[in-house]
């Protein structure tokens, strides 16, 4: 009896319970990637995956070369940039202003207010948005006849606004979770710090940047880093939701483009073809600004 088995049965138990999530892991994680090559095949759901002909770089030819490339691209960057810095701000503001507030009552009763919001779903989050920005009937457009104004622009048909509407209506549905994070990292430091802080007279800004920011830099380098390697794969739902004629120009993004070439028109192999760009791209995103990180700073995510 070898090493390792004399291991695994000493330790048995332990090997148990993580039996099952391994399991999963190799299930739905790894066994699919054999998936991949659908990319590369000219596939055919009769033929199946095995025995449809192979067709090498011909989707990734057609993405490359498509007219929409471009435009699709620069609208995912757009859309996913904003989103990803205006979120980041706003998680770390109400995570250091609620790490602020001595007052556990409302302090708790904020967390809850702010928190509630995630479990809304995305479609019930669009339909409240189309109900108040409605320039007829919402409240956007009652407001503006109370005003005197008969005639309101079209805000969800507004092409320049749609990058606004989709990230500032995640602030308002993700920030108080993703302060959460913050908040548990703000809680691991050391009262003394405030404390010591306090009687050498410094404010609450400086507590902010000497004491708040530089505990939570690795919870922050850590989120931000896998945010990056996601930035071409936006969340399909909501941009679809938002999207309609007026917008597309800005609102078509590689999520969405998919799905109207390669899903409704049933070309599979260009749909993994762009999946399997995504998750490359991702890839090195993600190994870029780990490296960058660690070079900057002591924290990296690996």
């Amino acid at each position: 009896m070898n090493v390792i088995t004399k291991k695994i049965l000493k330790h048995w138990q332990l090997y148990l319970v993580i039996a099952l999530p391994f399991a999963f892991l190799i299930t739905f994680n790894y066994i699919p990637m054999l998936g991949v090559q659908i990319a590369f095949r000219d596939y055919n759901p009769v033929q199946g995956i095995w025995h449809s002909n192979w067709s090498g770089w011909k989707q990734f030819d057609f993405f490359f070369s498509s007219p929409y490339f471009g435009p699709i691209i620069k609208n995912t960057l757009r859309v996913s940039i904003y989103s990803l810095i205006v979120g980041t701000l706003s998680a770390i503001f109400l995570a250091i202003a609620l790490n602020e507030i001595k007052n556990r009552r409302f302090k708790r009763t904020v967390q809850m207010v702010t928190y509630m919001p995630y479990f809304i779903s995305t479609v019930v989050l669009v339909g409240l948005m189309d109900i108040i920005l409605s320039p007829t009937a919402g409240l956007y457009g009652q407001i503006g006849r109370l005003l005197g104004i008969d005639s309101l622009p079209d805000i969800m048909g507004s092409p320049n606004a749609f990058p606004s509407l989709y990230a500032w209506s995640g602030v308002w549905q993700e920030t108080g979770y993703g302060a959460v994070l913050y908040l548990a990292a703000l809680s691991g430091v050391n009262p003394e710090l405030y404390e010591a802080a306090r009687i050498d007279g410094a404010s609450r800004i400086q507590k902010v940047f000497r004491i708040d920011l530089p505990a939570i830099q690795p919870t922050i380098i850590v989120l931000f880093i896998l945010s990056i390697g996601g930035l071409l794969g936006i969340g399909f739902e909501k941009v679809f939701l938002l999207q309609n004629i007026l917008n597309q120009s800005t609102s078509e993004i590689i999520s969405t483009y998919v799905y109207k070439v390669g899903l409704v028109d049933a070309n599979y192999s260009f749909s993994v073809a762009v999946g399997l760009f995504n998750s490359v791209i991702g890839f090195v995103l993600i190994m870029i600004s780990n490296f960058m990180a660690k070079r900057l700073t002591e924290s990296s995510l690996f």
